[in-house]
């Protein structure tokens, strides 16, 4: 009975009870999606990592090559020579080295040249078909399959790069030989292929870049030839992207990567170091819309407080009537207490509705460029939200509440 009488008493002023509500909306879906995006960010980036200890590719920034070598967000720095890695991925202080070699998408999803050892170490098991074993076969990530409709048996042409209009190398086709399971990590937006894909795809453009430097330099030479180089020349250099590197000891973590740097064309990169700065980064901004979403929260609190406490002064002789038809002090008191707890949970419904509205919006641009993909299910952190906006508009309430409960019903009905 008491409630119906503090919805009655929301009801009667819609204007103040709007502007009640969308103040609590704006805060509650600023601070939802903060700990939706928060969150979930956190999760894949951790899933992404799978113990990887050093990243190694080439010299550029650091944070892009972490970016794109275990995030795949960002474009590679380079690449590097395969001989000048492969003394430090034999390296007794190596536990498992992966390589990893770029250079087509498809659909706007990365190809990737790798080995099985990628598979088994982002977890990944095969829904339908076999893990690849000869150049240009391929196996589609789950998020891969399910957006462009690949499966077992199709064919595929990569583009070089990623752009829309990226040229097409219509004479490599790939072809799909398995499909891999939802994995919760970066294996579901990549294709994963050998390395030798990669090679024998960019090893004709490669090929030609290096007979035409050769011409030019038989041709600044009086095309004198050199048949004991010919062989040497013809023959492009093996280059991968970057590795991802797994090591025995933590100590191995910290002496290993100086040893690279100091000494080779070559960095090594610790991925958590780089990530924990981007995350520092972005907690700037966090914390700054956080402290937004608690200001719209406290201006919503005080115009709840304004407003139960000019009721209860216009309402003075329908309490001291509610008083003598029965109802104690402390139902009273429970009356602007009910009805800021109505105005909170209204604004936290339509808060949850705006940020999934925002956090749509968010997925579209994300999706579009970075295949990102942020889920909308409610999450149980958002139950603290909750707990925060019937907590600020309680405490909103405990002094109208407190007048209302010490109304004099003498006085007040003389009136």
């Amino acid at each position: 009975m008491i409630t119906r009488v503090a919805w009655a008493s929301v009801t009667r002023r819609p204007l103040t009870t709007i502007l009640c509500v969308l103040l609590i909306t704006f805060g509650t879906s600023i601070t939802s999606l903060l700990l939706l995006v928060n969150q979930q960010m956190e999760q894949k980036f951790a899933n992404d990592l799978a113990g990887t200890d050093l990243v190694l590719g080439a010299k550029g920034s650091p944070l892009q090559l972490v970016l794109s070598a275990v995030y795949h967000l960002d474009a590679p720095t380079g690449n590097i020579s395969l001989a000048e890695a492969a003394p430090y991925l034999e390296s007794p202080l190596v536990k498992q080295a992966i390589p990893l070699a770029y250079g087509d998408t498809y659909a706007g999803y990365r190809i990737l040249g790798t080995t099985a050892d990628f598979l088994d170490k982002y977890g990944g098991t095969l829904a339908s078909g076999r893990v690849f074993t000869e150049p240009m076969e391929v196996v589609v990530g789950a998020e891969v399959a399910q957006q462009t409709g690949l499966k077992v048996g199709d064919t595929l042409l990569g583009a070089h790069g990623e752009t829309a209009d990226a040229d097409v190398h219509a004479d490599h086709p790939y072809t799909v030989v398995g499909i891999v399971g939802h994995a919760g990590n970066a294996l579901d937006r990549l294709l994963l292929t050998p390395v030798a894909s990669v090679w024998e795809v960019h090893g004709e453009h490669a090929h030609e870049h290096g007979d035409e430097e050769q011409g030019e330099h038989a041709h600044e030479h009086g095309d004198e030839e050199h048949p004991e180089h010919e062989a040497h020349a013809n023959e492009p250099e093996e280059e991968i992207t970057a590795v991802l590197l797994t090591l025995h000891s933590k100590r191995s973590v910290l002496t290993l990567p100086r040893v690279i740097n100091q000494n080779t064309r070559m960095q090594a990169v610790l991925p958590a170091l780089e990530i924990n700065r981007l995350f520092y980064l972005l907690g700037i901004g966090t914390d700054a819309l956080r402290l937004l979403g608690g200001g719209i929260m406290l201006v919503a609190s005080i115009s709840i407080f304004m407003a139960l406490l000019d009721r209860m002064r216009e309402r003075k002789h329908e309490l001291a009537i509610l008083r003598v038809t029965g109802y104690s002090r402390f139902q009273l008191f429970l009356l602007p207490v009910i009805e800021a707890g109505l105005l909170a949970l209204l604004g936290y419904v339509f808060g949850l509705l705006l940020s999934r509205a925002m956090l749509w919006w968010v997925n579209f641009r994300a999706a579009a460029d970075f295949k990102l993909i942020f889920s909308q299910t409610w999450q149980g952190n958002e139950v603290f939200v909750l707990l925060g906006t019937i907590a600020l508009a309680v405490m909103a309430a405990l002094f109208p509440a407190w007048r209302a409960m010490r109304v004099d019903v003498v006085a007040a009905l003389r009136r």
